[in-house]
């Protein structure tokens, strides 16, 4: 197949002024090199075309290919991760991972948790605070957890983000909506064991294929997974296969029902916690994962379970074929 790459390389918006912590999401000329590497190997011809505008550009000067492989997060707002894939489907071109609705609906978290609670999913109580005098006015019971509602990579997660007191959860929340200028995620904090589950595939075909514990070390921030955790994991994070068994049966279920709950396609994350009693609820779902390899999540996760790089790779591009070849 023609396949054509999109994604946001960080080294591009970086020349263009931006912050280390404003591209913490984009890629790495090494994962893009990995990716376009891999999928040759497979037997395609790929093709680089990078952000949203070269992609535009280049559909407009009249570029066509049989897929794209999508991994492109987008710049600004709530919608930025739906713009490559709602321009490939103007121009009737199929891609990998979800479509613009999902990937609207997942980067919101408060909504992500509104569908997947109407389906029946667990997830911790929440409210969504716009100014300081909502977040005084928050009625759930302490401790309480806030984060930007939507953000990847736990940017905007701090020591500060869990919270035993009013006071402090006004001031965290005045200080992330001055940051990152939307809505602050107040939600229940729990305080269990932390999974994230790769998962593989879409609707019926969905599996999980591994799920990983993140285990904080003596350094790090407590109780969180925060961004100083999560970037400079080594020797802050352990991360640990979850072996088979009663737990991880019960960790894995509450991914899928959410991955099939919000439509997602193709290959993702889905982050999962336990509460007090030890039952798994979801915290939220990345629809757009990582792929870089030795370093992501997923690659991490597919390689203990017994799956190669080239293979997880293989495996999107099918998952993104049956869907469109099926009648």
């Amino acid at each position: 197949m023609r396949i054509g790459l999109t994604y946001d390389l960080k080294d591009d918006y970086l020349a263009l002024g931006f912050t280390e912590h404003e591209v913490a999401e984009f890629d790495s000329p090494a994962t893009i090199a990995a990716l376009h590497d891999t999928l040759a190997s497979l037997g395609h011809d790929v093709e680089r075309v990078g952000h949203v505008k070269a992609l535009a550009a280049q559909l407009v000067a009249g570029w066509r290919c049989d897929l794209v492989f999508n991994i492109a997060e987008g710049v600004a707002g709530f919608g930025r991760e739906s713009q490559v894939p709602a321009l490939l489907e103007a121009y009737e071109i199929p891609y990998t991972f979800s479509d613009p609705l999902v990937c609207a609906v997942t980067l919101h978290k408060g909504m992500a948790k509104h569908v997947a609670r109407g389906c029946g999913v667990p997830t911790p109580g929440f409210v969504l605070v716009g100014t300081p005098e909502e977040a005084a006015a928050v009625t759930l019971p302490l401790p309480l957890f806030a984060k930007p509602v939507a953000e990847g990579s736990s940017k905007g997660i701090t020591a500060k983000s869990l919270v035993t007191t009013r006071a402090a959860l006004v001031a965290v929340c005045t200080e992330l909506l001055r940051d990152h200028r939307q809505p602050v995620l107040v939600e229940e904090f729990l305080s269990g064991r932390e999974f994230t589950v790769g998962m593989l595939g879409t609707g019926a075909d969905a599996r999980a294929i591994a799920t990983l514990e993140v285990m904080l070390l003596g350094g790090a921030d407590k109780g969180v997974y925060s961004y100083r955790n999560k970037t400079q994991w080594q020797g802050l994070v352990e991360y640990r296969l979850l072996e088979g068994g009663a737990l991880r049966s019960e960790v894995e279920q509450v991914a899928l029902a959410t991955w099939r709950c919000l439509g997602c396609r193709d290959a993702g994350r889905v982050d999962v916690r336990l509460d007090g009693t030890g039952r798994a609820q979801m915290l939220e779902v990345n629809p757009l994962a990582g792929l870089t390899p030795g370093y992501s999540d997923l690659p991490i996760m597919a390689e203990l379970a017994g799956m190669d790089y080239r293979t997880l790779i293989s495996e999107i591009v099918r998952s993104a074929r049956a869907r469109v070849d099926a009648p």
